[in-house]
């Protein structure tokens, strides 16, 4: 996802070339960000594998792990929800939040601490919780008791007395400013709010809407907990099309298309109540060909998930995903460059930094990720390609945090996992290879045949001199080509007869040894 942006849609006439390419379709909803003709954010949201991260649920709890200092809660789904003790615990502002002190702002006296939590929540209570981590894998979704709500311009949090405004706004003056509006509404107490870095520069009138506008969803949210029994869904995180709304449509987008009228109208009408030249900026998109082909986005999309991939200098990265991590790989490939071979490294790997932040949104990667980068050794390249890094992060939606290159020339990195990376969603594991991305050669595979047809034949001499092998074609043709002369050796060894037959649905390294004459398999 983008970055908050310093004002609203509609409220500047600058320029920047950047586009939101909306494609809405029966199975899946997809999102585009185009930057001068560059693909940089990509989203797809299918109807049969929603994300449910920031639905709220009022759950039950099945059984205490005193161990791990959490608990396991039935939200109704396949499986329960994962509540550790310190996400049970009023939590403090993050580190990029500044809190901001409200006059007559009443405090919780008791503080909370995690050996009061199986007291608070004992087995069969019911707790009203938020996905913050949706299912992946054979995990379970994780979830916090810390509520918030996410407006415009504005984010709100039910179960807490704590307000601040983002450090992302930097300027004193409107800080300043920010802070004389905050304490000036009019927020009940026991609940908090954060001004979003998108706020900066807004009247005071859009964060009183915005609070009213919240305060009215959570109004409803309590009266879905009263009446719905436990386990069930009380709040729903809204779709792609309406999170783009909230979070997109800024300053820094010339232009929305979109392929469906209906989603048009929707996004018309909310971007309407604020500003009418951002109303304008949302286009309808009825051309003959796919939107996304329309604009060059499926070329990129393709291009980008590959294994590997291109950098302008000639250099490329190799992206591996496995169950502990992420291993980035970064190449010179075809940027050999001229006599200073330290500027083209430097070179290859600043692009490759450029990339590998890119890398990480489109794909949605999260967990653990090390970056091996072509070896420097000057250190003054290396912090160059260290800031570089966490530069391009700061764009990031997702919390990163990122370590300097070690003397291996490795960068470590962590990125927050929400969800399930792209590449889960949309792939699965090839059939053929079940994952392992690799074959057996004909020259194996051959080998193995060889070792089973004369462990068989010493095994049946007395009974079977007919035997039959059913395999791939392409192993086959190795064999009567290559291999020919072993085989004649076998047939006189144990006075039998060797048939084959080609199977163009075997598996490359599948192979059956039968009797020629029942058709049994024969084991060794």
């Amino acid at each position: 996802m983008i970055e908050q942006v310093k004002k609203l849609l509609g409220l500047s006439r600058r320029k920047t070339g950047n586009k939101l390419i909306i494609s809405v379709e029966k199975l899946e909803r997809r999102v585009a960000l185009l930057e001068d003709g560059q693909l940089e954010e990509y989203s797809v949201e299918r109807d049969s594998s929603r994300n449910i991260a920031g639905s709220v649920y009022k759950g039950r709890v099945k059984n205490i792990e005193p161990g791990l200092k959490a608990m396991f809660v039935d939200i109704g789904l396949e499986k329960n929800a994962f509540l550790h003790f310190w996400d049970a615990i009023p939590a403090a502002l993050d580190s990029g939040i500044e809190e901001i002190e409200r006059p007559d702002q009443k405090r919780s006296r008791k503080r909370l601490v995690a050996k009061d939590i199986p007291e608070i929540y004992p087995v069969g209570s019911e707790v009203i919780v938020q996905v913050t981590k949706g299912p992946i894998g054979t995990k379970g979704p994780r979830v916090s008791t810390n509520l918030s709500f996410a407006g415009r311009y504005l984010v709100l949090m039910p179960f807490s007395d704590r307000s601040g405004i983002s450090r992302k706004i930097e300027d004193p003056k409107e800080r300043a400013r920010l802070r004389k509006i905050l304490r000036e509404l009019e927020i009940p107490d026991g609940i908090g709010v954060i001004f979003r870095t998108v706020g900066e520069g807004q009247r005071a009138r859009y964060f009183v809407r915005d609070l009213r506008f919240l305060l009215e969803q959570w109004s409803k949210i309590e009266q879905q907990i009263k009446d719905l029994p436990a386990p069930a869904r009380v709040f729903e995180e809204p779709d792609l099309v309406d999170r783009t709304v909230r979070d997109f449509l800024t300053d820094e987008i010339d232009e929305v298309a979109c392929d469906d009228h209906a989603a048009v109208e929707r996004m018309a009408q909310m971007v309407g109540e604020i500003s009418r030249r951002a109303k304008s900026r949302i286009k309808y998109y009825d051309g003959a060909a796919p939107i996304f082909e329309t604009f060059g986005v499926q070329k990129q999309i393709d291009d980008a998930f590959h294994r590997q991939v291109w950098l302008k200098c000639g250099g490329y990265i190799v992206i591996d995903e496995t169950e502990a991590l992420v291993a980035v790989d970064v190449n010179t490939g075809r940027n050999k460059g001229g006599r200073d071979v330290e500027k083209t490294i430097l070179q290859t790997n600043l692009e490759a930094a450029d990339e590998i932040a890119r890398q990480l949104r489109l794909r949605n990667i999260g967990g653990l990720i090390i970056g091996d980068f072509i070896d420097m050794k000057n250190r003054r390249d290396q912090q160059m390609v260290y800031n570089r890094m966490r530069e391009r992060l700061k764009r990031d939606k997702a919390k990163t945090h990122v370590l300097p290159l070690s003397s291996l020339g490795l960068m470590e990195m962590t990125r927050q996992r929400a969800q399930e990376s792209l590449s889960d969603s949309i792939y699965q594991n090839c059939p053929y290879c079940e994952g392992r991305g690799v074959v057996k050669t004909t020259m194996s595979t051959s080998v193995e045949v060889h070792r089973a047809l004369n462990a068989v034949m010493r095994k049946y001499q007395d009974s079977i001199h007919d035997i039959r092998v059913i395999l791939n074609p392409d192993v086959l043709k190795r064999l009567k080509e290559e291999d020919e002369e072993l085989l004649v050796e076998l047939e006189r060894r144990y006075a039998g007869r060797l048939m084959f037959r080609a199977d163009p649905t075997f598996h490359h390294e599948k192979f059956v040894v039968t009797d020629a004459n029942t058709g049994a398999e024969l084991k060794t």
